[in-house]
C-alpha cells in the first residue's frame, strides 16, 4: 500500500509538472499551489498511525482544485484520480487479508515453536530417565561383577575342601586297608595257638580263682565289723578342719557384729549431720542471695560475649570469679607505668632486689608464655630457678632493662593464676614446688582402668575406623600455654588419683587410730599435713 500511495504521489508530481508546462500563462496560481502543498506535508504529524495516506491526503486536495479549475481535462482527471482510488482500495483489501493470514501464521509458528518446546522437554526427561537407568544399569553390573568375583571366590574355596576331604578319605581308606591286613594276621595267629597250652592256663586259672574265693571270705569273717584306719584319720582331719572353720566363723561373726554396732553408731552420726546440713541449707537458702547472672561479664570483658563464653565454658563460680578478677587485673596492669620497686633485703628474692621505680613492659598472656617456653629451653637441670630467671633476663636485655622484664613477668604470674603452665613456673619461682618433685611428677604415670583408658583414647580422638593417631599434635600448646583435651584429660585423672590416694591414706590412718591400744600407731598432724602438701601439689 506504501508503495502504491509513493506511486501515486509520484505521478501527481508528474502530473503538476506537465501542468505547470501547459499553464504557463498563470504561474502565480501554480506557486500559490505548490506553496500549499509544502505547507500541509510540512503540517502533517508523521509520528501517527498510518503516514501514506496522511502524506496522500493534500495531493488530493491539489488534484481537486486543478479538477475544479480546468473544466475540459476534468472528465480525463476525474477517470485518473477513479482508477487511482479503485487500485488503492483493492490493494488495502488485499493488505487486510495479508494481514489476517499472517496473524494466522503468527498463531501457527507460536504453536508450533511451544510444540518443540514441549519435546524438547520431553526429549531432556526421556534422556535424564535413560541417563539414571544407564547409572543402575552399571551399578548393577558391579554388583554382579562383585557377586561373579565372590563366587568365584566360593568356588576356589570349595574347590580345596574337596582335595582336602579327597584326600583325607584315600589317607583313610589305607588306614582301614591295613587295619583288615593287621586283624587277617591276628587271626590267623589265633588259629595256630597251641590247645593244650590253652588247656593248662584254664585249670591254674580256675584254681586261682578258687584260692582267691576263700580268702576273700576268711577277710570278710574276721575283719567285717573293724573300721579301716585310713578311713578313721580322715574323718578325724575332716572333724578339725570343721571345727577350725566353726571358730574361725564365730570370730568373724564376733567382729562382724562389731562392725554392725559400729557403723549404726555411725549411720546415727551421719543422720544427725545430714539433718543438721539440711537444716544449714535451707537457712543459707534463704538467707544467701541468689547466684549471679555470668553473662552479664559478656558486655564488659574485653571482646565481647564470644570471647566470655570461650573463658567460661566448663567452669565453677568460683572458677569464673578467678577469670574475672584476671580479666579486671589485666586492664589494671595494662594502666600502670612503673613498679615499685621492693628494696634489697636478703629476704626479697634475687629476681625482685631493684631500688626505685621499674617500668612495666605491659606484655600480653601470649608472650609471657612464650618467655616461660624459652626459659624452660635453656635452664640446665641443676640451676637455681630464682638466679636464672634474674640472669636470663640480664644476658638478654641487659643489666639495665633485667628487672622491669622481672617484675613485669613477675606481676602477669602473680595475676594468670588459672593459667597451667603460668601457674606452675610461679610456684616453682616462689618454691611452692621444687623442682626434683616436679620433675618426679613429669615422670610418673600411674595405672590406669579400662574406663580411664578409654577416655584418654576419646580424648585423643581415636575411633575403630582410625589406624593411626598422629602422636605429636596430641602435646601441642596454643600461644596461651593451653594443652590439647588428652593433655588436660591426663592432667585431671592425676588429680583425682592423688586425691583418692590421700582419701585413702586419710581412712587408712583413721582405722589404725582407732584399733587396739597395743597396736595403734601414734600420727602427727604436722605430717598428715606435710603428706596431704606433697600428694596434692601442682602436677
Amino acid at each position: 500500500l506504501g508503495g502504491h500511495l509513493n506511486q501515486g504521489a509520484i505521478g501527481c508530481g508528474i502530473f503538476l509538472e506537465l501542468l505547470k508546462g501547459l499553464c504557463w500563462r498563470s504561474p502565480r496560481y501554480l506557486e500559490e499551489l505548490e506553496s500549499y502543498l509544502r505547507a500541509e506535508l510540512q503540517a502533517l504529524d508523521l509520528t501517527k498511525g498510518k503516514v501514506q495516506e496522511l502524506k496522500l491526503q493534500p495531493y488530493r486536495e491539489v488534484f481537486e482544485c486543478f479538477m475544479e479549475e480546468f473544466k475540459t481535462y476534468k472528465p480525463l482527471l476525474a477517470s485518473i484520480k477513479r482508477e487511482y482510488e479503485s487500485t488503492i482500495a483493492h490493494l488495502q483489501e488485499k493488505i487486510c487479508t495479508l494481514e489476517s493470514v499472517n496473524g494466522v501464521l503468527v498463531t501457527a509458528s507460536d504453536q508450533c515453536t511451544q510444540q518443540i518446546l514441549a519435546f524438547q522437554q520431553q526429549e531432556k526427561i526421556e534422556i535424564a530417565k535413560l541417563k539414571d537407568e544407564r547409572l543402575y544399569l552399571l551399578k548393577l553390573i558391579d554388583k554382579m561383577k562383585e557377586e561373579k568375583c565372590s563366587l568365584e571366590t566360593q568356588v576356589a574355596k570349595l574347590r580345596k575342601t574337596v582335595a582336602e576331604e579327597y584326600l583325607r578319605y584315600l589317607n583313610e581308606c589305607d588306614a582301614r586297608k591295613l587295619l583288615l591286613l593287621d586283624l587277617n594276621e591276628m587271626y590267623q595267629d589265633v588259629l595256630e595257638e597251641d590247645t593244650v597250652k590253652l588247656k593248662v592256663a584254664l585249670r591254674v586259672a580256675r584254681q586261682d580263682l578258687t584260692k582267691a574265693q576263700v580268702d576273700l571270705n576268711t577277710m570278710q569273717a574276721n575283719y567285717g565289723d573293724v573300721v579301716p584306719r585310713r578311713d578313721f584319720e580322715l574323718q578325724e582331719q575332716k572333724y578339725n578342719d570343721l571345727a577350725n572353720k566353726l571358730s574361725t566363723l564365730q570370730k568373724d561373726f564376733d567382729d562382724l557384729r562389731d562392725e554392725y554396732e559400729i557403723m549404726l553408731d555411725i549411720h546415727k552420726q551421719v543422720a544427725d549431720d545430714r539433718d543438721r546440713y539440711f537444716n544449714d541449707l535451707i537457712n543459707v537458702q534463704r538467707t544467701s542471695t541468689p547466684r549471679p547472672d555470668w553473662n552479664k561479664c559478656g558486655d564488659v570483658v574485653l571482646g565481647g560475649n564470644e570471647r566470655w563464653s570461650s573463658l567460661s565454658v566448663g567452669k565453677t563460680s568460683d572458677q569464673l570469679v578467678d577469670v574475672l578478677l584476671e580479666e579486671i587485673g589485666a586492664g589494671l596492669l595494662r594502666e600502670r607505668d612503673t613498679f615499685t620497686g621492693r628494696g634489697r633485703s636478703e629476704r626479697i628474692p634475687p629476681y625482685l632486689r631493684c631500688d626505685g621505680l621499674v617500668r612495666n613492659k605491659k606484655l600480653t598472656k601470649k608472650e609471657v608464655v612464650a618467655l616461660l617456653r624459652e626459659i624452660w629451653r635453656e635452664k640446665i637441670i641443676s640451676d637455681h630457678l630464682p638466679d636464672f630467671f634474674l640472669g636470663f633476663f640480664q644476658k638478654k636485655y641487659g643489666e639495665a632493662a633485667a628487672f622491669d622484664w622481672t617484675y613485669s613477668v613477675y606481676e602477669n604470674l602473680k595475676l594468670f593464676r588459672s593459667n597451667e603452665m603460668m601457674a606452675l613456673f610461679f610456684n616453682v619461682l616462689t618454691g611452692n614446688v621444687i623442682v626434683p618433685q616436679f620433675q618426679t611428677d613429669v615422670q610418673t604415670f600411674p595405672l590406669k582402668t579400662e574406663e580411664e583408658i578409654q577416655e584418654l583414647l576419646d580424648a585423643a580422638g581415636f575411633r575403630p575406623n582410625v589406624n593411626a593417631i598422629i602422636y605429636k599434635l596430641l602435646f601441642l600448646e596454643d600461644e596461651e600455654g593451653k594443652t590439647e583435651p588428652l593433655i588436660t584429660k591426663l592432667r585431671n585423672q592425676y588429680m583425682i588419683e592423688k586425691q583418692n590416694y590421700l582419701n585413702d591414706l586419710r581412712a587408712e590412718l583413721g582405722t589404725l587410730t582407732k584399733g587396739p591400744q597395743d597396736t595403734a600407731a601414734v600420727i602427727n598432724p604436722t605430717q598428715l599435713s606435710s603428706i596431704q602438701t606433697l600428694i596434692t601439689g601442682p602436677w
